[in-house]
């Protein structure tokens, strides 16, 4: 059959190596699918095309150091999950029998419970009998924390099955954002990274949730998936029918040909195997010194990331040669960084620079500080009406003194001019047209607050380059947030004056959860600032996962959303928030908002603050294209995030709804958040549109070279805060 596309050239610098048990492996695996009823009889696999998938071979290559009893087990895991891709498909998705589908996958998370004297249901299928048998086998040995992670993993990698069959039952294929984001779990890349762990070192506890660590794990995982989307192209999209394929998605999104789909996806591949080594070798030993962790538990988390690594290079060896995929003409860079000498062409050389070298030297080479014009603006997709609350005037009003006696028109950052043409309460009036006059006043106050903080990092820690200073003021800002009626500390400045008052109103009637949930929030969007002050420090233009992912983050996103949900009751469970739908419809209307943001401050941000974190920017250094061009990209994304609110607020709520049988009051609550999520579009849309921070005149008027003098009110020490 003839290839659709040819295989790009892949960026693999790392040598793939076999773990000298393959053959052990190989055998154990054979005897243990048809011991649990995976081969003869099942319908679905013989013996054949168990020996021809070869996952033993794969498992040798992505876990090279490990014994041969890890080794068999490893393997037996893969065996399984590819056992229940195939089975899914040929039992729920070729029939789209989604509520069979939905029943046969509510069972399995029984089948791991934590506690292993907990007893399980007697397996009706393969795949309950090999899943019973794996974690029995597999979970005494790991600690109760990776216990817990991986049994979310391995629940996502089923449970997102679902999605996947809904988008085949409505002829759907997903936007870009949304299908990084779930075939993350689809795909089952977070699982083996898992299993990585299992086979090397397991991360310490009290940095598994960090941002480094999730982001080692996060560009595994798209790598992972990207490289086995170009490989599996023809067999998924052509053989099976199947829309959950980057290629596919690409094709559909730009509208182009198929090689140039293609093409595309490799570039992104490249750009998350990059921030991997930027993350591994920069935020990882960071993370390390901040957290004080011992020898020992360095070295985990360094055998962990070298784990990462070896799967990358073994998985790429393994889909080439796979009869499972396409792989004619496969190429992919594959030494190690640095090699020299005698015995490498000037071709293979010159190969390695470009593969290695090109993309990522076009992301610190930006200058900045360049003449731009006024910023263009896309054709807004916009189909809900604008309501504002009657009482902005009165919030405008009071926002200015409560500024002042915060302190924070008194430091050269803003003044009253910046604050009223800021007009920070014509934003709350249309986030919020219900509140009463006080809600409006505390919902003006947060969003000044944080816009002047947004503000202040760059100017004050940017341009001294004083990331060290920065830090101690984000965790002073974090202790300014007590938990548990603890004192704050003596503000030291205005932000902290301006916090303190914010989180003492906000959190009266608040219980402890929703307090810790709150300074989460908060914390989330200041510690982001850091990001972006590491990036700047370094001249470094995001890599466009990472942008759009952290930029909901620096846009405050979680603070908002808590400030939403703050009238909810307890009518809607906690476990509603947290599903995979709810936040694909945040995540769709938090980027919608915070894409408004970047097309409008582009001039802002480039021309006159010499900023990297803006997505035009991000779009025009990944495609190498002009700024028109960029303004196109990023409003059809906007439209399709857009397009895909509407969808999840009208087909897959529904069908959760049900999932959870919610009460009818819990509906309504939910109904009225979706409303909340499309005032937050119109609001933010309407408040860019009405202010004078964007504006080409308003920005030349108050342009400036000047920072203030701050330094002698960020010279006090952190003070221990009780926790």
């Amino acid at each position: 059959m003839t290839q659709p596309f040819e295989l790009p050239h892949f960026y693999m610098p790392y040598p793939a190596r076999l773990n000298p048990h393959v053959d052990e492996a190989r055998a154990h695996s054979t005897e243990w699918a048809r011991s649990m009823g995976m081969l003869e009889g099942s319908g679905i696999w013989e013996q054949s095309d168990l020996d021809a998938h070869d996952y033993g071979l794969l498992c040798a290559y992505t876990h090279p150091d490990c014994d041969g009893p890890a080794l068999s087990l490893v393997t037996d895991w893969y065996v399984w999950v590819f056992f229940f891709d195939d089975h899914f498909l040929e039992t729920f998705k070729r029939t789209q029998d989604r509520a069979g589908g939905k029943a046969y996958l509510d069972r399995l998370p029984l089948f791991m419970p934590l506690d292993l004297a907990t007893p399980v249901p007697e397996p009706e299928n393969p795949v309950e009998a090999g899943l019973a048998d794996l974690w029995a086998r597999t979970v005494p040995s790991m600690s109760l924390d990776w216990r817990r992670r991986f049994a979310v993993a391995t629940e996502h990698l089923l449970g997102e099955s679902l999605w996947e069959l809904s988008n085949i039952n409505e002829g759907r294929i997903a936007n870009p954002v949304e299908y990084i984001e779930m075939r993350r779990k689809v795909g089952g890349a977070p699982w083996s990274a898992g299993l990585v762990e299992f086979a090397t070192a397991e991360v310490p506890a009290s940095v598994a949730g960090s941002r480094p660590l999730r982001v080692l794990m996060e560009t595994f995982s798209d790598a992972v998936h990207l490289r086995n989307d170009l490989f599996s192209y023809q067999r998924e999209v052509e053989e099976e029918g199947e829309l959950s394929n980057g290629v596919l998605v690409l094709e559909t999104f730009f509208g182009c040909g198929t090689q140039e789909a293609a093409d595309t996806v490799n570039d992104i591949l490249t750009s998350r195997l990059h921030q991997f080594e930027h993350t591994a070798l920069t935020e990882v030993p960071a993370l390390a010194l901040a957290k004080g962790l011992s020898p020992d538990e360095v070295a985990a988390v360094a055998a962990y990331a070298q784990g990462l690594q070896d799967w990358q290079s073994g998985g790429h060896e393994w889909h080439m040669k796979s009869s499972r995929y396409m792989n004619k003409n496969a190429r992919a860079t594959q030494r190690p960084l640095g090699l020299s000498g005698i015995g490498i062409s000037a071709a293979d050389v010159r190969g390695l620079l470009a593969d290695a070298g090109a993309a990522r030297l076009r992301a610190y080479t930006h200058v900045p500080f360049q003449q731009v014009g006024p910023s263009l603006l896309p054709d807004f997709h916009m189909p809900y009406e604008l309501e504002l609350s009657p009482h902005l005037d009165g919030a405008r009003r009071r926002l200015t003194p409560w500024m002042h006696r915060m302190g924070m028109l008194q430091e050269g950052i803003w003044d009253e001019d910046k604050l009223v043409a800021y007009d920070l309460p014509l934003c709350a009036a249309g986030l919020d047209p219900d509140a009463t006059p006080e809600a409006l006043d505390l919902s003006s106050q947060w969003l000044a607050w944080g816009t002047y903080g947004d503000d202040y990092y760059p100017l004050v820690f940017g341009n001294r380059r004083d990331l060290a200073t920065a830090t101690l003021c984000t965790e002073r800002l974090s202790s300014c947030m007590p938990l548990d009626g603890e004192e704050p500390p003596v503000p030291a400045n205005g932000m902290e004056r301006g916090l303190i008052d914010l989180w003492t109103r906000t959190m009266a009637g608040m219980n402890p959860d929703q307090r810790r949930t709150l300074r989460a929030a908060v914390d989330t969007m200041t510690e982001s600032w850091l990001w972006e002050l590491s990036n700047q420090l370094q001249n470094r233009i995001p890599d466009p996962v990472d942008y759009l992912e952290m930029r909901r983050a620096t846009f405050g996103a979680d603070l908002t959303k808590n400030l939403c949900r703050r009238g909810h009751g307890p009518e809607v469970p906690p476990e509603v928030y947290r599903s995979g739908t709810v936040r694909a419809l945040e995540n769709a209307a938090i980027d919608y908002a915070m894409l408004i943001n970047d097309v409008f401050s582009y001039q802002k941000e480039i021309q006159y603050e010499g900023e990297i974190h803006n997505a035009l920017l991000v779009v025009r250094n990944f495609f190498g294209c002009d700024y028109p061009t960029a303004v196109r990209v990023v409003g059809d994304l906007m439209t399709q995030r857009m397009q895909q609110f509407q969808h999840v607020a009208a087909h897959e709520l529904p069908v959760l709804y049900d999932d959870f049988q919610l009460s009818e009051k819990a509906r309504e609550v939910m109904g009225g958040y979706v409303v909340e999520l499309q005032n937050y579009m119109s609001g933010i849309l309407n408040w860019h549109r009405g202010c004078r921070r964007y504006g080409a005149a308003d920005l030349a008027r108050r342009a400036h070279g000047f920072v203030p003098d701050l330094a002698p009110a960020l010279t006090w020490r952190a003070e221990p805060v009780a926790r």
